[in-house]
């Protein structure tokens, strides 16, 4: 089916305001950045025209025609991100169990990464565009700090309410900042036309040659420039590939060459500038609502990364890589609009964390090109799987779209790791921490499960047996979740050795996430009779999907069963672990995953079962 020019507009509106905002807020940092004294760049004509190329070109082969052409092609029906592409590239190796480990290893620690842009993003864009008040009134140099927090905790406050209300609004906000980007270019470019010299690629590659092993400073500086393109593939669902590719096209990549470029153009003729060429390339009438402007534009930014942030968690979760979370739904026509308040707070308290440690977005840009570099690279490794093992290219030709892109991410990854001792260790420790949590919990998970096989009898012998026994049957249903459908469920055992009884309908449930976005409804439910009033059912959910159990169970057919949710009980077992010496995981993993399982949110919310319903039986494993 066609989508109407209407529909299209606007979804090309609602990209423009939230996948672009990211990038769209780079011009504050990046030029200023290039010629700040820790690259040694020497301001001059010559470095001047090559640096601007060197902008111009890396948003042609990293952003367009990396992303916008080849990575937006990968997609997981229909839905981009890392944790989408992971899913994708594993499908591909499934009987290949140790490039399966390794793809896994590296997606996970792409996931960590993005967190670290999660906090850095909105620290480097709020404190640039604060900034802008020291250009126009020197006096308020000391507030800008004080001002940069009190936005952000705002911004993280209002986090609760969703994204909903202020949605419609981001759109012309960003619009505007684009053309107000590509206005003021303009008007430098008018009156320095010898910038224009810097289209051509050989400006660039003279630049980055003169530089020696100076190069990767000079390259760790301009890779800020493309920060944020990972938001293209991240909200492909949410807009579709046509309304990114248009907006990209006709706005946003217009609306950011044409500023460098003036920004270059204004350095030539004002050299003196550079200490930050883009708010001096503004009229000081003009610079206090550049100031608001750029404010309005840098908290939509961070606004589009931290819900990034969000449905990161929430995938994870769902792919088994971190623990369950409280998830508020806050929108009742947007299933991607949700809430994780844990993860708010969190975020909140390393981004004031950063600004009060890093104090000026200067100090901060050498943390942040790591973060968005390593996780470019591992998104062109997971693609290459994709195009060979996937869509089953010849070797040749997926090397070839791919390893371009693999060699020139993994320059900017070393050069960004130049910056190492000067705040580059902030990220990597960070993505370090994250990725050992996240690793440690899914290996408890599989030892738990290892574990409870080995202890608990098999479901089916263990119906057999109780179908010979004469055991009182009470006139309900009983549900029993369970992660391990071919153990006879704890709580079921519980509940008989203590009640001496059971229920004339029992079934089984298991929640399998499978590793595409959604399920269709026929394919939600297995179902397997077992005897003896035993149902095992398997209840299938995409990793963007909400699952909701009883919801499910009310479109469950089992002849001769009536399920009536008000006469239905559901039994959950929680396993309180033990650490112990010996194992698959150091002991200090294990008292890590015991921890990160006492703090796990309740399967009750996480399922949308009803409180009144529960019976919850415990136990104790040692691992």
């Amino acid at each position: 089916m066609q989508t109407k020019p209407s529909s299209t507009a606007a979804l090309t509106l609602g990209a423009i305001g939230v996948v672009y905002g990211d990038i769209g807020t780079s011009p504050l940092y990046t030029i200023k950045e290039i010629f700040a004294s820790a690259t040694g760049i020497a301001l001059n004509t010559a470095n001047i025209l090559g640096s601007v190329s060197a902008v111009f070109w890396a948003l042609m082969l990293v952003v367009t025609l990396k992303y916008v052409i080849l990575v937006l092609r990968a997609d997981n029906k229909g839905e981009g991100g890392i944790m989408a592409l992971l899913a994708l590239a594993l499908r591909t190796v499934r009987n290949m169990p140790k490039r399966r480990r390794v793809l896994l290893m590296m997606g996970v620690f792409g996931a960590a990464l993005f967190y670290g842009d999660s906090i850095l993003t909105p620290a480097i864009s709020v404190l640039s565009a604060v900034e802008g008040l020291q250009i126009a009134a020197p006096a308020l140099a000391a507030y800008v700090i004080p001002i940069s927090v009190a936005i952000l905790i705002g911004l993280f406050a209002f986090q609760r309410f969703g994204t909903s209300a202020v949605g419609r609004f981001f759109g012309p906000i960003i619009v505007a900042w684009f053309l107000v980007l590509g206005s003021i270019g303009i008007w430098h470019i008018i009156q320095t036309p010898a910038i224009l010299a810097a289209l051509n690629p050989v400006y660039a590659f003279a630049f980055l040659a003169e530089r020696g092993w100076g190069i990767f400073l000079a390259v760790g500086a301009i890779v800020l420039a493309v920060t944020g393109a990972e938001a293209l593939y991240a909200d492909m669902g949410h807009f579709g590939k046509p309304a990114i590719r248009l907006a990209w096209s006709f706005l946003v990549l217009p609306g950011l060459a044409l500023n460098y470029f003036g920004q270059g153009a204004l350095l030539l003729a004002k050299p003196e500038a550079v200490i930050n060429p883009f708010y001096l390339s503004f009229p000081q009438a003009l610079l206090i609502p550049a100031v608001m402007l750029a404010t309005m534009a840098t908290i939509i930014a961070s606004q589009a990364v931290i819900s990034g942030a969000y449905s990161v968690t929430r995938q994870a979760i769902q792919l088994g890589l971190l623990p369950r979370m409280q998830i508020i739904h806050t929108s009742a026509a947007e299933s991607g609009q949700i809430y994780i308040p844990a993860i708010n707070w969190a975020l909140l308290a390393a981004v004031v964390i950063v600004v009060l440690g890093f104090q000026t977005s200067s100090a901060l840009a050498t943390a942040y090109g790591i973060a968005v570099t390593g996780t470019m690279l591992i998104t062109t490794v997971l693609t290459f799987f994709v195009i060979h093992y996937g869509w089953k290219y010849p070797l040749w030709l997926a090397a070839s779209a791919t390893g371009i892109f693999i060699l020139l991410d993994a320059m900017l990854v070393i050069s960004c790791s130049a910056k190492f001792v000067h705040g580059g260790w902030f990220p990597l420790a960070l993505s370090s921490l994250l990725l050992v949590m996240m690793w440690t919990w899914k290996q408890g998970r599989d030892e738990l499960l290892q574990r409870i096989r080995e202890d608990d009898p098999k479901l089916q012998d263990f119906v057999a047996n109780i179908a010979a026994a004469d055991i009182q049957r009470v006139e309900r249903t009983a549900v029993f979740l369970v992660s391990d459908p071919r153990s006879a469920p704890q709580a079921l055992m519980h509940n008989l050795k203590h009640n001496h009884v059971l229920h004339r309908t029992n079934l089984v449930v298991t929640v399998k996430f499978e590793d595409i976005p959604v399920v269709a409804a026929a394919s939600r439910t297995d179902i397997d009779c077992i005897g003896a009033g035993f149902w095992q059912l398997t209840l299938h959910y995409g990793f963007m999907e909400r699952p909701d159990i009883p919801a499910a169970l009310t479109l469950v057919d089992i002849e001769g069963v009536v399920l009536d949710p008000y006469a239905t009980s559901y039994f959950l077992s929680r396993e309180v672990v033990v650490p112990s010496a010996g194992g698959k995981m150091a002991k200090w993993r294990h008292s890590l995953f015991a921890v990160m399982s006492r703090n796990a949110g309740s399967v009750v919310e996480y399922f949308n079962i009803p409180v009144n319903n529960v019976i919850e039986l415990g136990s104790r494993i040692h691992l």
